[in-house]
């Protein structure tokens, strides 16, 4: 390929790939910010956590079988895949309400099943093709990447919000399936300029190995802390502190803008400060969220504590990524799916754990005993930098 052909094929393939990001976001925040809306249907609290659990199964399945797919038929063939499912997943989503009662759950957890099998997909092609689209820049392009996926869950509940004040909810969701069916039509045309190149040095990776487990146990605890404060902000304003809807959709958008910020920050000072540094100083941060929320008495407070609490989740799992894809660059499909299973995981159990135990102790005392994610993550790569020295010298 010439010098001259390579931006015709990247550009293209560049904003198909962020484009693709943006769009897995808004349809990843969509159950979550229709959590009025489901629960007004008929969902109680348990129901509404359990539903999750189906999008952690597939999601698990969707990014192991993610990484080998991607082997053999290529990331945006892939992401072709993640984009119909995810199609799927809000065509049955703005059919819920509309159906018999009885089956409600049933088609919100095919729904979520849909969801999860397209954001599992995804994992390979969204944390490998920034750094062939981006050589000696794959840390930041990487960033931008899960920046656009951030955006789309700020923009989410906004754009539903809008559509629920004008009484045609459903709109969000059928216009976000059509978008997907669009994308994945564009995609299953693109091209991946460096597709030879990384079939050449790719490598098999022991899962045993201490360097990509710890990882994997430290994306795990990270989802659940993110999974208790974003899939249930929209719960806890609303019916914890009693205020009113459209603070609940602000404070849900607030924690995903500032996710998205401190990721567009992130991106920028990656270029001078090394990743894991960042990475392991945001827990802390996280850690101090989870003190404040339940001390939140008003909109304004509601808004600024979910928004520090994003701006304190922002970077961490896209500098996870890039801190295991350097220690395997031969195998980065096979090692950011194993992170994006164990982000699911995380994501989903916890989200279920707090919806069994939140009608026993309450999401104030909840979100003060999930202080212990963030304080075991600090542990775990205390080990891990102790793990990695050792393996240096």
């Amino acid at each position: 390929m010439t010098a001259m052909a390579r931006p015709a094929v990247r550009g293209p393939a560049i904003a198909l790939l962020y484009g693709s990001a943006l769009l897995q976001g808004l349809t990843l925040v969509s159950f979550p910010a229709a959590a009025t809306i489901l629960k007004t249907a008929g969902l109680s609290d348990a129901a509404f956590g359990a539903i999750f659990l189906p999008q952690v199964a597939a999601a698990v399945l969707g990014a192991l079988a993610g990484g080998t797919l991607s082997s053999r038929i290529g990331l945006f063939p892939v992401l072709v895949i993640a984009l119909i499912a995810n199609a799927g997943s809000q065509l049955l989503l703005a059919m819920a309400t509309a159906i018999a009662p009885a089956l409600l759950t049933p088609c919100l957890m095919i729904g979520t099943a849909l969801l999860g099998l397209g954001f599992g997909l995804a994992g390979a092609p969204f944390n490998s093709l920034p750094g062939r689209l981006f050589p000696g820049r794959g840390d930041t392009a990487l960033v931008v990447a899960h920046s656009s996926l951030g955006a789309g869950l700020a923009l989410g509940p906004l754009l539903l919000q809008s559509l629920m004040s004008a009484g045609a909810w459903r709109a969000d969701p059928l216009i976000l399936a059509g978008t997907a069916t669009l994308l994945a039509l564009l995609t299953a045309r693109a091209r991946d300029p460096m597709a030879r190149q990384a079939q050449a040095m790719r490598e098999p990776v022991s899962l045993t190995q201490p360097a990509l487990l710890l990882p994997c146990a430290i994306a795990v605890l990270y989802a659940f802390a993110e999974g208790t404060l974003s899939n249930w902000i929209v719960v806890y304003v609303v019916q914890d502190r009693g205020l009113a809807q459209v603070t609940a959709s602000t404070a849900l958008s607030a924690f995903w803008l500032a996710l998205v910020g401190g990721r567009l920050v992130a991106s920028a000072v990656v270029v001078r400060i090394p990743a894991v540094l960042i990475w392991r100083s945001l827990p802390l941060g996280i850690m101090v969220a989870l003190l404040l929320l339940p001390h939140v008495s008003g909109d304004a407070q509601a808004i600024m504590a979910f928004g520090f609490a994003g701006l304190a989740c922002s970077a961490f799992f896209p500098l996870s990524v890039a801190t295991v894809s350097a220690r395997f660059p031969q195998a980065v499909p096979f090692v950011s799916s194993l992170l994006t299973a164990a982000l699911m995981i995380g994501v989903g159990v916890g989200s279920f754990i707090i919806g069994g135990l939140s009608g026993v102790l309450g999401l104030d005392r909840l979100y003060l005993l999930s202080v212990a994610y963030p304080a075991a993550i600090l542990l775990l790569m205390l080990l891990d930098a102790r793990l990695t020295r050792r393996k240096i010298s």
